[in-house]
């Protein structure tokens, strides 16, 4: 394992390993911590009580979070005619049909989400090979398979997240960067964790969220009780 340096091994002195904090704790020492030169992403990493094995077990989602990711993500939009023109207008960075799919062909992959209408999917199922390890296929279940493509590109731009349990039962998702301050942060991890709470598959059995750990990009995890979700949710979740 690769040495770490001192400002981490500083940041990871302040903070009790053995504690589960509640949120409003670790949020305030992660924010307090942040040491890079940089506007760090804040993460949460959840581990669930899911057998991903089992399709009645797989969790996956989307949330616009209230505060955005700090990131504006650059969408393309498989589309034609009037639907390609509203994807245009609500301010997709790309759009087309069989040439969007030549470019992808041929190596262009400068975006970070996908949408497409139900009429293209067999289209753009030719590029599901280079699209889907990238996480980047349209998918009805996170509504970027849709006529309504406009409504798709302003939440993608205004922070939706997706979100998928992986292999291992765990949950990745940015909620911000440090920039924005603990309440934001908080805002956005109460919709974060309303969304993974209603996403619960009814095929599982026991304890739901068993552990939770916030960090930054260049800082160490902290430890959050799985206890305290509710509490989060109840508190700041939006109206």
């Amino acid at each position: 394992m690769a040495k770490r340096g001192k400002k981490y091994r500083e940041a990871l002195s302040k903070i009790d390993r053995t504690k589960r904090y509640t949120f409003e704790e670790a949020v305030k020492l992660a924010l307090e911590n942040a040491y890079a030169n940089f506007d760090e992403t804040v993460d949460v990493a959840v581990v669930l009580g899911v057998d991903p094995r089992h399709a009645d077990q797989m969790v996956r989602g989307s949330v616009v979070l209230p505060h955005g990711t700090g990131k504006t993500a650059r969408v393309v939009v498989f589309a034609k005619g009037d639907k390609a023109k509203e994807a245009e207008a609500a301010g997709a960075d790309y759009v087309g049909a069989e040439d969007l799919i030549q470019k992808i062909q041929e190596g262009w992959l400068e975006f970070d989400k996908a949408v497409a209408t139900p009429d293209m999917m067999p289209l753009v199922g030719r590029i599901g090979k280079i699209l889907g390890p990238r996480g980047l296929m349209p998918s009805a279940k996170t509504g970027t398979v849709t006529f309504d493509v406009a409504r798709a590109v302003k939440e993608i731009k205004a922070g939706k997240v997706d979100f998928k349990v992986d292999r291992a039962g765990v949950v990745h998702a940015p909620v911000g960067k440090v920039s924005f301050g603990p309440q934001k942060i908080l805002e956005n991890l109460a919709a974060f964790f309303e969304a993974l709470l209603r996403a619960k598959p009814s095929a599982a059995k026991g304890q739901y969220i068993k552990s939770v750990t916030i960090s930054t990009t260049m800082g160490p995890g902290i430890k959050v009780e799985p206890a305290d979700v509710r509490n989060l949710v109840k508190e700041y979740q939006a109206e």
